[in-house]
């Protein structure tokens, strides 16, 4: 693996039961929706941000060509070296995403360090004020082609926008394997029809050409003070979607995402910015709208069907994206648990999250609603995207300097100016604040608090339960000299410690005064990679002839089943009958004191959390016929 259990960057780990034309073509629909659909406003909003008040002028050529060459060079230092050539080297046995350069970075450091952990949090939590404006922006943007097609469609725009989003969530618990094999040939036909629309008008002036010199745009930055950093936050709408790359690495592997970069996507983008560059350097005017009027007329209503199509696919990618997120961050314990159902039997990562779903939703709606159009969501989006970015960037170079042995010089010459220019992006989008940028930073840091506090929340419960818990040991020595009555049957009681007698044993030997001819103390234990191959999952320690321990792990992208892990344990030997098999759970009331390492309103939220998350029942997946609940009181 890249950076992963023996530090060696570049091996690819694509999946070995599907075709590269197969993974290729996938690719295309997913990883690149998002980034493929950012010439339908970026190219507009820099120009537009570039004119500044006189945003009813004309753009002069040298803001013209400033504003492409930032373009330009931003896919290619951001997308190709950084993501294509770099990031997408550095996996955890083939998977991808912030959470898991936090594994590695963790992993580089040799100790869990809370500072990275607080990045990784801070990456992830913005991530979902990404997932929130990305679907607004893309079909807002989609469908107000709407209105070069006939004026007459102008009012219907925000209540077709409104439709299309909530039947593409409501959709979302059946599944996308039905329509996802469609979704590559569909982006497939958009990145082309974008490299050729482009293309037709590149020789309405050649001298756009010109912008591939990288003086263009750090001159026109240099010369317009604050209306050139108000640009290049702008500027950097062309380059959001850049982490679906990583994040979706172990959906298709490396190769599929690098080729398709290189052989489609990078040259239909590049060919669609310097088509509405030129085409508005020859005629100003069409700034209204420069990607619908680089085609012709009877053109437009095709177009914007095909646009829309890709802006759904777009926001296909995200909402996956977001469910993915939310999974890892609820097997590293960042996030209580929450219901995952799996949409697909072939493939285990398809899976839908009814809470995230909904609560994404609910902040798609009202984004569309407040801002009412995709020139003032642009001004929301970028600075969630922009921080996420500086954070991948920082922790990129603990894991070249640290896991792969890079040398120092080498580390801060590739990583150096990334980090710099990301923090410049950062700083030019953080101007937008007033504007609409504050709805992300909310989001995120919303969901940062609560990560947070669920962290320090469960840390504390954890301590505080061990504090009143008798060692295991001594608990069995307690019953060689008092023996308890015996029933048949196997109880299998969940415990996060071996150390300890879980609370529910002790409260069924308290109550029911019964002890079962076969006990198992089940630990729960979450791996810091992505999944545990069958060979590794099962730890088995026979303590005497009525009692065992027995430890199950889990990567963080897989989601418990415990039938299914406990009928494994055949292979090593071990037997369950579930029809004779108890599960033992304690069910803990929380009450709040503020005395632990809270304050008291903060306890309350995580009660509530704790409260509202999925019960372990229905987590692991346990059989509710086989379940007893012991229920605790334990203050906080």
């Amino acid at each position: 693996m890249a950076g992963g259990a023996n530090g060696a960057p570049g091996a690819d780990h694509s999946q070995p039961h599907a075709s590269f034309a197969a993974l290729f073509v996938g690719s295309i629909g997913v990883v690149y929706g998002d980034i493929g659909t950012s010439p339908l406003y970026a190219f507009r909003e820099a120009l537009v941000a570039a004119m500044g008040h006189n945003a009813q002028g004309i753009p002069s050529r040298d803001m013209v060509l400033g504003v492409i060459s930032l373009i330009l060079w931003s896919l290619i230092l951001i997308i190709t070296i950084k993501y294509v050539l770099l990031l997408l080297r550095a996996d955890d046995k083939g998977e991808g995403g912030i959470l898991t350069l936090v594994t590695l970075s963790q992993r580089a450091v040799g100790r869990p360090t809370y500072i990275i952990a607080l990045l990784g949090m801070a990456g992830a939590a913005l991530f979902y004020g990404d997932a929130a404006i990305t679907p607004a922006i893309s079909v807002l943007s989609a469908v107000e082609g709407l209105k070069l097609v006939t004026p007459v469609f102008e009012p219907y725009i925000l209540p077709i926008t409104v439709v299309i989003i909530v039947a593409l969530f409501a959709v979302q618990s059946h599944g996308t394997a039905s329509v996802a094999r469609y979704f590559g040939p569909i982006c497939i036909v958009w990145f082309v029809v974008m490299g050729v629309s482009g293309l037709s008008h590149i020789w309405d002036d050649l001298t756009i050409f010109y912008a591939f010199n990288p003086v263009y745009g750090v001159r026109f930055v240099a010369n317009h003070g604050t209306v050139g950093l108000l640009a290049l936050g702008a500027v950097f709408l062309a380059v959001t979607g850049g982490e679906a790359l990583y994040t979706d690495l172990g959906h298709f592997g490396r190769k599929p995402i690098q080729w398709a970069w290189f052989t489609l996507i990078f040259p239909a983008l590049t060919l669609n910015y310097l088509g509405q560059g030129a085409m508005i350097l020859a005629d100003p005017s069409k700034l209204q709208n420069p990607f619908f009027l680089l085609f012709p007329s009877w053109a437009l209503l095709p177009t914007v069907i095909l646009a829309t199509l890709a802006t759904i696919i777009a926001s296909q990618a995200v909402i996956t994206g977001a469910f993915s997120l939310s999974r890892q961050a609820i097997q590293l314990g960042l996030l209580p648990r929450m219901a995952i159902r799996h949409t697909s039997e072939e493939h285990s990562g398809q899976i839908y999250m009814p809470a995230v779903n909904w609560g994404i939703l609910i902040g798609v709606l009202v984004l569309v609603l407040v801002f009412k159009n995709s020139s003032a969501l642009a001004s929301a989006y970028g600075i969630a995207v922009t921080a996420t970015m500086a954070i991948t960037a920082v922790l990129a170079y603990v894991v070249v300097r640290r896991l792969w042995k890079w040398n120092i010089m080498l580390a801060l010459a590739i990583l150096g100016p990334l980090i710099v220019i990301h923090f410049i992006f950062l700083g030019a989008n953080l101007l937008k604040v007033l504007d609409g940028g504050w709805v992300p930073l909310v989001i995120g840091a919303v969901i940062l608090f609560l990560m947070i506090t669920w962290r320090t929340g469960s840390r504390i419960l954890a301590d505080k339960t061990r504090r009143i818990e008798v060692p295991l040991d001594d608990l069995l020595k307690s019953f060689e000299k008092r023996p308890p009555h015996r029933v048949p049957g196997t109880a299998i009681f969940l415990s996060s410690d071996h150390s300890y007698a879980p609370a529910s044993l002790l409260h069924n030997l308290k109550h029911n005064k019964v002890l079962h001819e076969h006990n198992v103390f089940l630990a729960v234990k979450s791996a810091d990679t992505p999944r545990v191959p069958d060979g590794e999952r099962i730890y088995f320690e026979k303590i005497n002839d009525s009692f065992s321990k027995l430890i199950l792990k889990f990567g963080y992208m897989e989601t418990p089943n415990l039938p299914k892990a406990l009928i494994a344990c055949k292979k090593a030997g071990l037997k369950f009958d579930m029809m004779s098999t108890s599960f033992f759970l304690s069910r803990r009331h929380l009450k709040a004191s503020g005395k632990l390492g809270m304050p008291m309103w903060q306890d309350y939220i995580f009660i509530s959390m704790a409260v509202n998350a999925n019960s372990a029942t229905d987590y692991f997946h346990l059989p509710t016929g086989r379940v007893v609940e012991v229920g605790t009181q334990v203050t906080i």
